[in-house]
């Protein structure tokens, strides 16, 4: 991973703490000053901030104190419960947080070796796709000698102020980081995919098959590394950090540290009139205050299970701020939930390993229709198709899709008042099997997806799709709008996904000689009816071959029916509009497939753009003799070769 690490402000960490070493001088960062502006933008803390290091605030300072625990967090004076919960969740992997401090152990404190320290730290996030490291030095903004922003609970212990610095300076201050996403934090610690739920939406409090769903798919999150956080969204007559009579603060980002099924012994299923209980376990960023409804530290069901259950359940029964719940008193109490993916990748592993692509991409404005990339959404019909577009195959019979948009980090444009996210959002549309240019108009591609249209930096979507290509649209809501985002996808087959430039065939060297394209023509195959039965039981397994000039494209195979749906969409840049295109349909066969019948096209402009049904011939011309069976069909075609 090292390989591929981008520097923040090009500062080289080892090069730095080299240079204070040998000046005996602790590192000062001159790129985050120990000074207001590094604090705040707009709203200054209230009393004046001094910069202290570690070793000014208490005898034996460490990066860890007994290693790393979701225990470890607390939030200070600034609204970032949200940064704090993510630090909770990624405290809970190994794997994760120390990518994120990167040689835990050569950063941390050496009492044998003071001579070593020099007040500088590293961290990496993953910033827009890639890996960056941003180097911080260690004075922190205290008041009455006290950490006033994330700190831990052990007084001598700095990971989590270190880490907060590191995010801040990437943000541009610590006011930057104040009202935020878990999610979004989660992301920049490891790269994951994050979804966000509204769970008063999806009706997850009061249908109990959606619930044991979502309640299934976030044990496998949550078995397979994911990271998940919940809150309470503020609402008329309720406020943000107002409790609930449940002991729950609205507003306020909580990690989910552990989900359970639990199959209860005899004597239990007696007593809680169930086999099985699902239960999750939470964690407040305040390190106090917690639920006290069915489940909580002291609440009557826990008194009627035993010490051994108790110790399998890792309860803990101290007011910490973790406490555990039914699953459905979770789905009735909070709104949200953010549930980040570790989508894996990898080929040497027991689980299911993912296919990913990413893309790099812009909205981008230009007064020239062809060359515009900021059309707004499918709403906006006449700019739609004046967005950058991406093509890819799904070659599986179906194949489930996870696609994640995500638009630039806004934070660092707080100063100017343009830090809120932009409403994004795209489109899924299936196209012909062999489209290689951009879409100009919408005719016979069907809209397959749509994904949420919010001011979220993530959209998220997960979908089956069926055998064959698609686009992917990405878009701002509204047209016009200038702003990066980057595209991952990931199938359980390569998709081969990429950007679709042209607009139409390139004019070359050889297109000179053989003739370039003059017409454009899209078909798409509905069906076949009424075919040739070719087996014993009566059945067929047609499929169809569409040729044109010197191209041909098959269909999937249909299995035994002599009326199949197809519905291929193929469409051809033809040079010689005088060669006929012939649709045939074929029986397959292990030994030899069997020709059933055929359409001979002379798709010109003038022909009808309405679904027409066929009568099947046999080889030769349009007036070959009839053979048993039709087939149903719709035909484009165009001699403005960018209007399809």
């Amino acid at each position: 991973m090292s390989s591929s690490v981008q520097l923040f402000r090009d500062q080289k960490y080892h090069e730095l703490k080299g240079q204070s070493i040998q000046q005996r001088r602790l590192f000062e960062d001159p790129e985050f000053p120990a000074s207001d502006e590094s604090l705040f933008y707009q709203s200054a803390p209230p009393r004046k901030v001094e910069w202290k290091r570690p070793k000014d605030l208490c005898e034996d300072p460490h990066l860890f104190v007994n290693g790393i625990s979701s225990h470890d967090l607390h939030q200070g004076i600034l609204g970032n419960c949200w940064f704090v919960a993510a630090c909770s969740c990624l405290a809970l992997r190994k794997t994760l947080w120390q990518q994120v401090i990167p040689d835990f152990n050569e950063q941390e404190w050496d009492p044998k070796h003071p001579e070593k320290y020099a007040g500088i730290f590293r961290f990496r996030f993953w910033c827009f796709g890639e890996w960056t490291e941003v180097v911080v030095d260690d004075l922190l903004p205290t008041m009455d000698g006290k950490l006033i922003y994330c700190h831990s609970n052990v007084k001598n212990e700095f990971w989590s102020a270190l880490l907060e610095k590191a995010y801040a300076k990437l943000a541009g201050s610590y006011e930057a980081l104040d009202g935020g996403s878990a999610a979004d934090a989660i992301v920049d610690f490891t790269g994951a995919v994050a979804e966000s739920i509204d769970l008063v939406q999806g009706k997850y409090g009061e249908v109990i098959s959606e619930q044991m769903k979502l309640f299934e798919d976030l044990l496998k999150v949550h078995k397979r590394g994911g990271l998940i956080s919940c809150s309470i969204m503020a609402s008329s007559g309720r406020t943000n950090e107002e409790e609930t009579k449940t002991g729950l603060v609205i507003g306020h980002a909580y990690s989910v540290t552990a989900i359970r099924k639990l199959r209860l012994g005899e004597r239990l299923i007696f007593s809680f009139k169930a086999e099985k209980l699902f239960m999750i376990r939470l964690r407040n960023p305040w390190g106090k205050r917690e639920w006290n409804g069915a489940w909580s530290d002291n609440s009557e069901e826990w008194k009627k299970v035993s010490d051994s259950e108790r110790k399998s359940l890792e309860l803990t029964l101290e007011n910490d701020g973790e406490f555990w719940m039914t699953f459905e008193d979770w789905c009735k109490n909070f709104t949200d939930v953010d549930i980040c993916r570790i989508v894996n990748t990898s080929y040497f592993s027991i689980h299911k390993t993912w296919e990913k692509k990413m893309m790099h991409g812009a909205w981008a404005k230009n007064s020239e229709p062809l060359l515009n990339r900021s059309g707004g959404c499918f709403d906006n019909r006449e700019t739609f198709l004046q967005n950058p577009q991406y093509v890819f195959d799904v070659k599986k019979t179906e194949d489930k899709v996870l696609v994640s948009l995500q638009q630039e980090d806004r934070r660092k444009y707080k100063k100017e008042g343009k830090g809120d996210s932009i409403p994004i959002g795209f489109e899924i549309l299936k196209v012909e099997d062999n489209r290689s240019y951009r879409l100009h108009k919408l005719t016979l591609q069907e809209r397959v997806a749509t994904s949420l249209y919010i001011n979220t930096r993530t959209v998220f979507l997960k979908r089956i799709l069926k055998q064959g290509r698609y686009v992917l649209i990405p878009t701002t809501y509204h047209p016009g709008i200038v702003t990066k985002f980057i595209l991952r996808l990931f199938t359980d087959v390569p998709s081969k996904l990429r950007e679709l430039k042209a607009d139409k065939p390139k004019m070359t060297c050889w297109s000179l000689l053989c003739g370039y394209p003059r017409r454009v023509t899209q078909i798409k195959i509905h069906s076949a009816e009424g075919l040739q039965k070719q087996d014993r039981s009566g059945e067929a397994d047609p499929y169809v071959l569409i040729k044109c000039e010197n191209q041909t494209v098959r269909s999937s195979v249909q299995h035994d029916t002599t009326s199949a749906v197809f519905n291929t969409q193929v469409i051809f840049y033809r040079r010689n509009i005088d060669s006929p295109i012939i649709v045939q349909v074929w029986n397959s066969n292990i030994l030899c497939d069997q020709f059933l019948g055929q359409a001979v096209l002379a798709a010109s402009p003038s022909d009808p753009r309405e679904e027409q049904t066929l009568q099947l011939r046999g080889r030769g011309s349009r007036e070959a003799a009839e053979v048993p069976g039709h087939i149903t069909i719709k035909v484009f075609s165009s001699d403005d070769l960018m209007e399809l």
